[in-house]
């Protein structure tokens, strides 16, 4: 059965609230602040879900009036929002784990590795679900969430099985201070990407010299100036310019205008916006007519 992102993210949340449940619980009487830290963490993993599977509903709507461009970005509100989530948690992680460092806590470890076991099937479990090379940053989003919380369940067992043959309790806060190190390097990346297609920059992947090369490769094409090309949310990039071509009908204008637009496409733009410029226009009731020099490439009034 295929399931759509929302579907998806429904049963995710599910899943995590049992376990976000379990965790505190667990942690609470195990006195385990790594399996209290994977808790924090699920707390946020909860929040995210949701705040993304309404922003996944919202991305569905047409555009309208309001958003011509339809609600897209609405998924990358979530997923910043999710990213700088994944960062707070973090700084919190580390600040407790200093105070363990310093002084470490007696930890019921039975208590501590059966929870985390439990956390640990269910966060394969939500992995699975998501699966995973997600083109949606907020569905993107989620699954860095649910990445960290599977790593965060696997430093708990592991710090706990060390403690229990060891009796060496810093294990515990150096298992937190790792999966915050995890949790933040997730974040750092998810909030870069985001940001940058907020700041409408250069999409990765994509050469605005490349495509414009190309567009001047063309038949009839003279020049491109005023070229613009950006992301309007994750999976949909747009692409504006100004070309210059010869003195052509309106039909064969029109030729040339779909080729390149053709070519856009296939080379990744959604949406492309070409204003088309003759090479000879009239202007104070004189012509004025702009040549291509063969030899110079230069334009020249005759």
């Amino acid at each position: 059965m295929r399931w759509d992102n929302q579907k998806r993210l429904a049963v995710t949340f599910l899943v995590t609230v049992l376990i976000l449940a379990g965790e505190l619980v667990g942690g609470y009487l195990s006195n385990s602040l790594a399996l209290l830290s994977d808790a924090g963490h699920m707390v946020t993993d909860a929040l995210a879900i949701a705040m993304g599977f309404v922003a996944a509903r919202i991305s569905k709507r047409p555009s309208d009036k309001n958003a011509t461009f339809g609600y897209q970005r609405v998924g990358l509100l979530a997923a910043l929002i999710n990213g700088i989530s994944l960062l707070v948690i973090a700084v919190l992680i580390f600040y407790e784990s200093y105070g363990r460092l310093v002084s470490p806590p007696g930890i019921d470890i039975p208590v501590m590795l059966g929870v985390a076991a439990l956390g640990l099937a269910g966060n394969i479990v939500m992995a699975f679900i998501l699966g995973h090379g997600h083109e949606d940053l907020n569905v993107k989003s989620v699954w860095l969430h649910v990445l960290g919380d599977t790593l965060s369940s696997v430093g708990v067992i592991v710090s706990g099985i060390i403690i229990y043959f060891t009796g060496w309790t810093y294990a515990d806060p150096i298992a937190s201070t790792l999966i915050g190190g995890i949790i933040i390097w997730g974040g750092i990346r998810l909030v870069r990407d985001t940001v940058s297609i907020f700041l409408n920059l250069t999409p990765r992947g994509f050469s605005v010299e490349a495509l414009t090369k190309k567009i001047i490769d063309m038949p009839d094409v003279i020049d491109v100036h005023d070229v613009h090309l950006w992301p309007v949310a994750h999976n949909h990039v747009a692409f504006s310019a100004h070309i210059l071509v010869d003195d052509k009908t309106l039909s064969e204008v029109e030729t040339t205008k779909k080729n390149i637009e053709r070519m856009l496409r296939e080379n990744g733009v959604d949406h492309s916006t070409l204003q088309i410029e003759s090479s000879c226009a009239t202007c104070d009731n004189n012509l004025y007519c702009r040549v291509k020099d063969d030899e110079k490439g230069e334009a020249h009034n005759h």
